[in-house]
């Protein structure tokens, strides 16, 4: 019997997993014990956000997808068609690159989830 700790609508479970027959293709789920206490969740700091320039231009996201990685560091100086991040949207990698020559004000961090339109980076 193999134990493993599932979870099902927020609710964590210990189960023991039994191995029937000769080929194994009929697995037993047995309940081995009540509902386990649910894991304290990690609390995560974010990124302190630079103050972006009230005057520059914005780099909006074109569809929804992750932030995957920021290919300059924050405050970097940038030239216009300079690929600034990766935008991961259906397993596909995509190159958001500066509008403008400026410096790099990020407004989202590396493994952040966004929308379209969402605010990316601010140059100015």
């Amino acid at each position: 019997m193999r134990n493993f700790i599932i979870t099902v609508n927020g609710k964590s479970y210990k189960v023991g997993v039994e191995e029937v027959g000769a080929n194994n293709s009929a697995p037993v789920i047995v309940p081995v014990a009540a509902p386990a206490a649910p894991a304290a969740p990690v609390a995560t700091k974010a990124a302190p956000k630079a103050a972006a320039p009230a005057n520059g231009e914005k780099v909006l996201s074109p569809f929804p997808g992750l932030i995957k990685n920021l290919l300059v560091a924050e405050g970097a100086s940038v030239k216009k068609d300079q690929p600034i991040l990766v935008l991961e949207a259906m397993k596909m990698d995509n190159d958001i690159t500066a509008p403008c020559d400026g410096t790099v004000h990020f407004q989202v961090a590396k493994g952040a989830n966004v929308e379209s339109d969402s605010v990316l980076a601010v140059i100015g």
